[in-house]
C-alpha cells in the first residue's frame, strides 16, 4: 500500500517497552502494509515510559508488561478493558560468551552462583523486578543489591557483560538475544520463576478507535505469533 493510502487511513501512535522492540521492528512494516495505517512508534525502558505517561505523555496504544500497564490503568491513563495480552516472558540469566555457565538448576544452586559472582547486572524493568523478588525469597537481596552494576542510560544488560563489568546478567530473552558476545544460561529455577505478561492497551484519550483495534488484533495474529517467538517471546 502506498504512503498516500496509509495517510488516508490515519496514524496509530504506539509507545513500546524495549523487550518488544526486535519483534515490532519486523512487524510494524507488515501491519502498515496489510492494514493501511501508519505507525508512529517510540521505544524506551518500562520505568521511564511509565513515568512519562503518568506525567501526561499521550499516544494511542501502550505495549508492555502488566507491571507497568497495571498502575497506568489504575491512574486512568490507559483503558483497563482494552488491555489485551499477546505474549509471555520471564527473567533469564546470561554470561559473557566463553565464560563458564553457572548451574542454576535449583534455587540453592542459583543462590550459590549469585553469591560467588563478583558483580551482577539487572534492569529496573519487569525482569529486574522479578529477579529482585527471587533474591528476597533466597534471603540475599541486600548482598546482590550491593553487587549491582547498572547498565548505562538507554543500555541493555548484555553490553555490561560484554565489557566484563558483571559476571551474571539478568534480563528477558528478547533483550538478551540481539546482543553479540553473550550466552543465555537459562531461566530462573522453576520455584522462583514468574511470568511476565505482555499486552497492548489503549490510552484513555485516544480517538483512533479503528486503528487501535486493528493493531491490537494484529499482535495476536499468526504472523505476529511467529515473529514474537523468533525474537524471544512466547505468544499467548
Amino acid at each position: 500500500m502506498s504512503d498516500a493510502a496509509r495517510s488516508q487511513q490515519g496514524k496509530v501512535v504506539v509507545i513500546c517497552t524495549m523487550s518488544c522492540k526486535e519483534a515490532l521492528i519486523e512487524l510494524v512494516p507488515v501491519f502498515e502494509r496489510e492494514s493501511g495505517y501508519a505507525i508512529d512508534i517510540t521505544y524506551g525502558s518500562g520505568p521511564e515510559l511509565a513515568k512519562k505517561i503518568s506525567g501526561g505523555l499521550q499516544a494511542d496504544v501502550f505495549v508492555g508488561p502488566e507491571e507497568f500497564s497495571g498502575p497506568l490503568i489504575d491512574e486512568g491513563r490507559l483503558a483497563g478493558e482494552s488491555r489485551t495480552a499477546f505474549a509471555h516472558s520471564g527473567a533469564a540469566l546470561a554470561v559473557k560468551a566463553g565464560q563458564p555457565k553457572p548451574d542454576i538448576g535449583s534455587a540453592q544452586k542459583l543462590k550459590a552462583a549469585l553469591l560467588a559472582a563478583r558483580a551482577v547486572c539487572y534492569s529496573r524493568g519487569a525482569s529486574g523486578i522479578h529477579f529482585v523478588q527471587a533474591c528476597e525469597r533466597l534471603g540475599i537481596a541486600d548482598i546482590i543489591a550491593a553487587k549491582l552494576v547498572k547498565p548505562r542510560p538507554g543500555e541493555m544488560v548484555g553490553p555490561v557483560l560484554v565489557r566484563g563489568e558483571a559476571d551474571i546478567g539478568v534480563q528477558q530473552p528478547a533483550e538478551l538475544l540481539p546482543v553479540a558476545g553473550i550466552e543465555i544460561v537459562g531461566p530462573l529455577p522453576a520455584e522462583l520463576r514468574q511470568t511476565i505478561v505482555y499486552g497492548a492497551s489503549v490510552f484513555t484519550g485516544s480517538t483512533q478507535h479503528a486503528g487501535n483495534q486493528a493493531f491490537i488484533a494484529f499482535m495476536r495474529s499468526h504472523a505476529a505469533r511467529e515473529v514474537l517467538h523468533e525474537t524471544g517471546l512466547d505468544p499467548v
